[in-house]
């Protein structure tokens, strides 16, 4: 497997090649089959992972059994990073969204190395600072946001991830269920499915099972607003 993508993670930011493969030797690789459970809610929070290939979901579950999905990450994003900061138990679920590779690192080999190189800190700090923002934009968009609008802006991010141009437009190969793009967007799947439904006849999108082509950028933009 190419180490770049991996290698591309805010973990390795400002480091030379023999630095970083020398972090990299200390990971851990782990396979995942679709469906997967990488770690649990409530699950000691002990390393932090990079992900190499595949799609990886963070979700929570609430006490009647609802799920929320609170993003779909794809190679070279990474997710834990947050234990090195505050100790703790985990605050949601980590799942293969497709057959997936991640590399682990534990909570005291990551400790060791930011000690060492105390830049990483401020790169992993941007990398959750981001992740923050997307959810305060995720939490308005579910006050002031139309289920519609919320589909779109979410096919949009998706495609910033996972789109490849194509001749029509970007197909995006998301590998979500019609339930798990319900529970992206926070809404019923009939009505997810009704907005989707909706885009297609006006020709902003093509539907391929769990894949999208997105054919017009520009009202899906508008609409996202």
């Amino acid at each position: 497997m190419d180490d770049t993508t991996v290698l591309s993670a805010p973990l390795f930011a400002d480091m030379d090649d023999v630095e970083s493969r020398g972090l990299l030797e200390t990971m851990v690789p782990v396979e995942l089959s679709r469906g997967d459970v990488l770690f649990r809610e409530g699950d000691p929070g002990d390393r932090l992972y990079v992900i190499a290939q595949g799609k990886i979901k963070l979700g929570r579950r609430s006490s009647d059994g609802r799920e929320n999905l609170l993003s779909v990450l794809g190679p070279g994003e990474m997710f834990g990073e947050l234990s090195l900061f505050d100790p703790g138990p985990r605050t949601a679920t980590a799942s293969s969204v497709s057959d997936s590779v991640c590399y682990e690192l534990r909570h005291s080999a990551l400790v060791q190395w930011v000690n060492a190189h105390p830049s990483v800190a401020t790169h992993l700090l941007g990398a959750l600072a981001r992740r923050l923002r997307r959810t305060n934009e995720t939490l308005a968009d579910l006050v002031f946001s139309d289920v519609p609008g919320r589909v779109a802006k979410a096919l949009l991010d998706l495609s910033t991830r996972f789109g490849e141009p194509s001749d029509e437009g970007v197909r995006v190969a998301h590998d979500l269920t019609q339930e798990e793009l319900a529970q992206l967007v926070g809404a019923s799947r009939e009505t997810v499915n009704k907005a989707l439904a909706d885009f297609a006849s006006r020709g902003w999108v093509r539907r391929e099972g769990r894949a999208v082509v997105l054919l017009d950028l520009d009202r899906l933009e508008r609409r996202a607003r």
